[in-house]
């Protein structure tokens, strides 16, 4: 194909290349052209603006830093939507705002054109390798027809939606991800505190039932299927453990925020009788909150995990 790829940076140099080295023939541009060079060499076209990439290519991808930069490349007065013509696409990888990404797609869907978002997942070396998962929010069939471009650039490239889906699921992800990462630097400065050693503290927990199982696989037990007996650990059981583990954090002097608001979510369950059920029974308070009710089909679900 002949494709477009605007921002060169250290993700999107990566991806570029990856198009390159899949046999797909690339107009490149960037706020530095020198950026630009290794792509150049490789038999890439060079263009000053997005609307002369928009113009001479089939599609175009962007990798930007954020929303402001998105909306000015798509829409600004050289930008993509200048050039394009009816029934062409643009990808954006970068890590986007859904609401912007939906704003912006209405005004290129006025012209024919189709927008989708693609936020990436997988850092420099996924990027670099090729090891990278894409979230893909728009139409359907242009995600088909432009699969085999997706395909160089990851090797899982999923369509999770709408425009502006595969932002909400590149913000989930990243929020379980800091969050996961908040909590567990929590845990270990609690344990190296009260007199283990880093190293076999991280081989040791590693090892236990959190650390042999996937954490997003781990939602398809109770928390998917809205399952929550018989448990496999009652919240009774999990409370006590919680309320050690905060005099543990009290003993030590270690401040724990979060392991603390844990033991006020199992506290809040507890007192509304769902000591029997699993402990992620805690996890429907934050359901009611949100006045959101989740359940998958437990066959839909096994389906997934055996793929």
């Amino acid at each position: 194909m002949n494709l477009g790829f605007i921002g060169l940076g250290t993700m999107g140099a990566s991806m570029a290349a990856n198009l390159q080295r899949g046999g797909h023939q690339l107009v490149v541009s960037d706020i530095r052209r020198e950026a630009a060079e290794p792509h150049l060499a490789a038999g890439a076209v060079w263009a000053d603006t997005p609307q002369e990439v928009a113009r001479q290519t089939e599609a175009v991808f962007t990798s930007l830093p954020g929303p402001a930069e998105v909306e000015q490349v798509a829409l600004g007065e050289q930008g993509l939507l200048a050039g394009m013509a009816s029934g062409k696409a643009w990808f954006d990888l970068s890590t986007n705002s859904p609401t912007v990404m939906r704003r912006i797609a209405a005004a290129f869907a006025a012209r024919g054109v189709f927008a989708l978002d693609s936020p990436v997942s997988g850092g420099p070396e996924g990027a670099r390798t090729g090891q990278l998962a894409l979230w893909v929010g728009g139409d359907a069939a242009t995600f088909e027809r432009f699969k085999p471009a997706l395909g160089a650039i990851g090797d899982e490239a999923i369509l999770v939606g709408p425009v502006g889906a595969g932002c909400v699921a590149k913000l989930v992800h990243n929020l379980a991800s800091y969050a996961v990462q908040t909590a567990l630097a929590e845990a270990f400065t609690l344990g190296v505190k009260a007199g283990v050693d880093a190293l076999p503290l991280w081989k040791a927990v590693r090892q236990g039932a959190q650390g042999r199982k996937r954490t997003f696989d781990r939602l398809a037990d109770q928390f998917l299927p809205n399952r929550y007996k018989p448990p496999a650990i009652t919240l009774k059981l999990a409370h006590k453990d919680m309320t050690l583990i905060t005099e543990l954090a009290r003993e030590q002097h270690v401040p724990l925020h979060i392991g603390n608001r844990v033991l006020d979510e199992m506290t809040e369950a507890l007192n509304r009788s769902m000591g029997g059920l699993d402990c992620r029974a805690a996890m429907l308070l934050q359901q009611e909150r949100s006045g959101v009710h989740i359940e998958v089909e437990r066959a839909l679900l096994e389906r997934e995990l055996a793929g």
